[in-house]
């Protein structure tokens, strides 16, 4: 009898909303988070230009970082890149033909040509780090790395490509947003101006600006992206190398590294390592576990203990190995993990360790956001950050009552 009243039942009857219903329901609730995701997506990558004290770090550690190397090697710079250069400007030409490079050096044979290079080159450094005028002098950087890398392609240390990937990343980069003359340049003119009204302009011109800040903040959130993913490519391809390798599988592989005369700056300092084996088998694998785990771990609070582990990593390179300029290279790129909130807080760390050596500072301005993250799509209050859509605004250092803004 059940049996059979079960089978009399009509299929519309039984479970309702379940069999039936389950499999649309199902489709149209995936469509509809994948939809959510791909407009948070969206939002993040044109909403506003993410990492911005995370770029500025980069400009002024590449920045000066350079400047401190070409300043090192200016009693040897016509043995490497200058007329004096066994490697002569028509080998070079040549080999850029095959290659596809390209450095200005070899435009010339003329020692003074090459002086005035080198000299400009200097200055580059040096402004590109203050960040003034960065759109250009970002430009003018990555010309400058591009030009002496090429110059003398068979003299770098894995560094020097870092270092040149890096330059040309920052110049899609908003790198002047903060910390740089740019900035307080900025910051300025926005002092001076408030409290003036402003034109509003037409709707074309309001909608090019617009569509101006939209386009410049999805380069940049790109360019960011790519640093991290190139940093990301570096760390696991390195230790998945390692990995292949039979004295690293073993454990021998940092006691043939402290055995070679290229990479002996304290000799004595490597014969005493040397005499811990067991110590430095454990810190060869726990550099290969580092680098094959960096990229899984970004997206979690693990990653900064492995940072400060890969921090360790590259001063141990730097002071034993003598490569100085590969590992602040890396120590470097390793800025663009760290959130702005980091950055921001910086600042009054460094007001109380003063305070408390007895070294009084003067005081910060008031609007500056030296303890807080700023609004990330700009200066505050800034006459080129914030364009009012409806009418001109008045106000200082918030949004305009009268309308939406928009943000760079």
């Amino acid at each position: 009898m059940g049996s059979e009243q079960i089978r009399d039942v009509p299929a519309t009857a039984v479970a309702p909303g379940r069999s039936a219903d389950r499999t649309p329901l199902a489709a149209g609730a995936g469509s509809g988070r994948l939809l959510t995701r791909a407009g948070a997506l969206w939002v993040l990558v044109t909403g506003r230009p993410v990492s911005l004290y995370a770029t500025s770090v980069l400009r002024i550690g590449y920045g000066s970082l350079y400047l401190v190397f070409l300043l090192r090697e200016f009693p040897h710079r016509h043995e490497i890149w200058g007329p004096g250069s066994p490697w002569t400007p028509a080998l070079a030409a040549q080999l850029f033909h095959q290659t596809g490079w390209y450095s200005v050096l070899i435009l010339s044979d003329s020692p003074v040509y090459f002086e005035l290079c080198y000299a400009l080159a200097l200055v580059t450094c040096a402004l590109f780090m203050l960040g003034w005028r960065t759109r250009a002098t970002s430009v003018l950087f990555a010309v400058v790395v591009t030009s002496f890398h090429a110059r003398a392609i068979f003299m770098t240390d894995g560094g020097d490509n870092l270092v040149l990937l890096m330059a040309l990343y920052l110049v899609l980069t908003s790198c002047g947003r903060r910390w740089s003359l740019d900035a307080r340049r900025k910051r300025i003119a926005a002092a001076r101006t408030d409290g003036m009204p402003r034109r509003a302009g037409n709707s074309s011109v309001r909608e090019l600006r617009a569509a101006r800040i939209t386009l410049t903040t999805v380069v940049h959130n790109c360019a960011v992206f790519v640093i991290a993913a190139q940093v990301c490519f570096l760390y696991g391809s390195a230790g998945l190398y390692k990995v292949q390798g039979s004295f690293w599988g073993d454990g021998t592989a940092l006691h043939y590294v402290l055995h070679l005369d290229l990479f002996q700056p304290w000799p004595a300092l490597s014969h005493f390592l040397d005499q811990y084996p067991i110590v430095i088998a454990a810190v060869g694998y726990l550099t290969v576990l580092t680098q094959v785990a960096f990229p899984f771990v970004l997206f979690g609070r693990l990653k900064y203990p492995v940072l400060v582990m890969l921090l360790s990593m590259h001063v141990g390179i730097a002071v034993v190995l003598g490569l100085p300029l590969f590992s602040g290279a890396m120590i470097i790129a390793d800025a663009v993990f760290l959130p702005d909130r980091f950055y921001a807080v910086l600042p009054r760390l460094g007001r109380r360790t003063a305070l408390r050596f007895g070294v009084r500072l003067p005081a910060p301005r008031q609007g500056t956001g030296l303890g807080t993250v700023p609004p990330q799509g700009g200066h505050p209050g800034g006459p080129e950050e914030r364009q009012p859509m409806s009418r001109p605004a008045g106000g200082h250092g918030g949004s305009s009552p009268s309308g939406p803004t928009v943000t760079r």
